[in-house]
This record gives C-alpha cells, structure tokens and sequence, in this order.
C-alpha cells in the first residue's frame, strides 16, 4: 500500500501548516499552494523528516500546468507523486513512473460522464474525487473505475473521513489540522 494505510492524506495550505505537518507522524503528505521556487526546499526538507510529498501541479504558483511542467516536476523537484486535474500531466507523471493522482470535480451527472472517458484514457494510480462528502459517488467511480478513490473537498468532521472510507475510499485529503489530529496513529 502506497500511503502505508494512512486513513488522512493531510493537505497544507500554507507555510505554517507544512511545519506542523512536519512533526506528525504521517509518512505521505500533500503540498497544496506553493511557489515553484520554494518547491525544491519543500520537498527535501520534507524528506529530511521522513515524509513523502505529494504535489498539487495545478496550484504551483509560476508554474504552467502543462507537459513540460509535470515533466519539470518528476525530473527535478521528484516527489512522491503528482496530482492534477490535467490528462497529460498525469500521463506525463506515470510515464516518469511516479504516483499520478487524476483530480476530478464532479459537479453534475455530465462532468461524471467526461471524467470516465478521461479515466480511461490517463489509467491514473489514483483518483480524486471532489467533492469528498458523496459516499454514493465515491463508490460508483470506484465500481466503474477499478482505480483506488481518494477523497477530498468538503471534508468537515470525522463521520465525512468514516462516510468516505466506509464508501471505498482508500484515504481522504484534507487540510483540516483537527482532522489531521484525529486520525492520527
């Protein structure tokens, strides 16, 4: 198991949420707003401390959601992974044999639709889905995918972490630190 059966994927926002992150005890963490220039720090420093980063491509401040980005991101920064909403930077990602987590929003029963084309095609390691709190839909795509479902987006309490496990998921993101908290080991 990729994420070393971590029920939370903690999700930090800022600076200060990335310290704190630091001195849990979770070995995957996700790295949301950032700057391509602090991201090669971020990263080694995260090593340093035991954790395996993954990042959010679309959310790199001075960077270009494309290609030549992921490709920048695998070959220089090498994190852990990469998640995206983008079919060629998770195609990109896989090919430079690094975790691809497809992120996909689902706002209507169309945009679901889309999202299995787009499935098959990418055949990322990981799916996304957001938002997190829809046990049902979490389970389709999980039926209809065969792909290991994380879940994120609207991740308020713990019954929405359970809801979402109980669901299929295989983990939830989320930058609630007193979930971080909660679901400590």
């Amino acid at each position: 198991m990729p994420f070393q059966q971590q029920l939370i994927l903690p999700a930090a926002r800022s600076m200060k949420d990335f310290e704190k992150l630091l001195q849990l005890p979770y070995g995957y963490i996700v790295l949301l707003d950032s700057h391509i220039s602090q991201l090669q720090s971020l990263v080694q420093l995260a090593r340093t401390n035991g954790k395996q980063v993954l990042i959010h491509a679309d959310l790199i401040e001075g960077l270009k959601n494309d290609e030549y980005a992921a490709e920048f991101l695998c070959q220089v920064i090498q994190p852990a992974g990469i998640m995206s909403t983008r079919a060629g930077v998770i195609t990109k990602t896989k090919q430079n044999k690094l975790l691809a987590i497809q992120r996909l929003f689902l706002l209507d029963s169309g945009a679901l639709q889309k999202n299995y084309a787009l499935l098959r095609r990418t055949q990322p390691d990981y799916i996304e889905v957001l938002p997190g709190i829809m046990p049902d839909i979490i389970t389709e795509v999980h039926r209809e995918s065969g792909i290991p479902i994380l879940a994120g987006g609207f991740i308020r309490t713990a019954e929405d972490v359970e809801r979402a496990l109980s669901a299929g998921a295989t983990a939830v993101t989320t930058s609630n630190t007193a979930l971080w908290k909660h679901f400590m080991k």
